[in-house]
């Protein structure tokens, strides 16, 4: 839909207006053309598997490598981005080895709903104002929101493969408007990282095989929220009390000298989120767990995955006060609890306590649980 100069500029200055009192931070525009660059990096990710079991990104990547692929009519993107930039420290509870570590962006409500209630009130201010048709996107469909915001000048992609801004740092959430209406593009950021590589070094597991790379297989965000199996031992120790998603390279950034603390109340950390003690996610059952954490990205992965995590963190807590809660779960239901339960315990506990413990446990049905117990009795090299 060709509009004239003059009034494309209104409705763009009419978006920022908007977009500021719903509490983004940003916006601005691009084009809907295909990046052939983008689709190549895309292509070489895939064919590396460095997106683990992330099939659906392998079964998308023609749609995802352009916006007209996903809709042939796009002819602008409108990029925003909302802040939720901690109130404190981000770092500072991955010293408290007792208690639970929560990513900055999960512990309060779930973004999606947040952005995308008001992603949808604003597509439609702009549809009604400009005759256009607009479809709105905030992380669940395949759109490359971090190289779309790039292009729009929000911010660049960093060594650390996520969105910096020079005026909001790296916290920051992506969506998208696409709409018919063709509309004055920005001017595309430019790499501002220099030899800065902090985000690289902080990194615990090593994720970044070269910057501006990462294998999601390695990434703590990845194995705590995406990866539905057990997590690779050698990946175990370096977890530390995180047990969903991970900040470490967001906070090393230097240009986080410019970010601001949000000012959404729903993004804002819950006082039970902020530094939760392992003892009591230890007891959750599935029901108190999904009351719990009620409106909260985390209930997405289920109670399983989360006991999984949490026993990991307990694993490396060296607290012996957990001993008797992470000895309840080797009984639980879901082999992915007792195999994380058996690994816990072998390393708070001594090798004889763990033959004990094994001697009174019924025997065990799942090969990975087994393979757990193999490890936790094995004689020290």
């Amino acid at each position: 839909m060709v509009i004239t100069d003059a009034r494309a500029a209104r409705l763009k200055t009419f978006l920022r207006k908007e977009a500021k009192a719903l509490g983004f931070c940003e916006l601005a525009v691009t084009g809907s053309d295909a990046d052939p660059q983008l689709r190549e990096r895309l292509d070489h990710f895939v064919d590396l598997d460095r997106h683990g079991s992330m099939a659906w990104i392998a079964e998308t990547v023609e749609r995802r490598s352009a916006p007209r692929n996903l809709w042939p009519e796009a002819r602008s993107v409108i990029m925003l981005a909302m802040n939720y930039g901690p109130q404190s420290e981000p770092l500072a509870n991955l010293e408290r080895k007792s208690s639970a570590n929560i990513s900055v962006y999960a512990r309060n409500r779930d973004y999606h709903d947040l952005i995308k209630g008001k992603l949808k009130e604003l597509a439609g201010k702009f549809a009604s104002r400009s005759g256009g048709d607009v479809k709105v996107f905030v992380d669940t469909a395949p759109v490359m929101e971090k190289p779309l915001a790039q292009s729009a000048g929000l911010g660049w992609i960093g060594k650390h493969t996520n969105l910096v801004s020079r005026t909001q740092g790296s916290w920051l959430f992506l969506a998208s408007i696409f709409t018919t209406v063709e509309l004055p593009t920005d001017d595309r950021e430019t790499d501002h990282c220099g030899s800065c590589r902090a985000c690289l070094d902080a990194c615990p597991t090593n994720a970044f095989p070269a910057p501006y790379q990462i294998d999601a297989r390695r990434c703590i965000s990845y194995l705590t929220i995406e990866n539905k199996g057990p997590v690779p031992h050698e990946f175990r120790r370096a977890m530390g009390n995180r047990i969903y998603g991970c900040d470490d390279c967001l906070a090393a950034c230097p240009w986080n000298k410019y970010a601001v603390a949000s000012h959404e109340a729903k993004l804002m950390a819950r006082d039970d989120l902020t530094s939760p003690p392992l003892a009591d996610f230890l007891k959750l059952d599935d029901a108190t767990f999904r009351t719990f954490f009620s409106g909260s990205p985390v209930k997405r992965i289920g109670r399983d995955r989360f006991l999984r995590n949490v026993l990991i963190a307990a694993g490396n807590s060296g607290d012996q006060s957990l001993v008797p809660e992470c000895e309840a779960l080797l009984g639980d239901a879901s082999a992915l609890v007792r195999g994380a339960a058996v690994w816990a315990l072998s390393q708070l506990s001594e090798p004889d306590h763990m033959k004990r413990l094994q001697a009174r446990t019924p025997a065990e049905p799942d090969d990975d649980v087994r393979a757990e117990w193999r490890m936790a009795l094995a004689p020290a090299p």
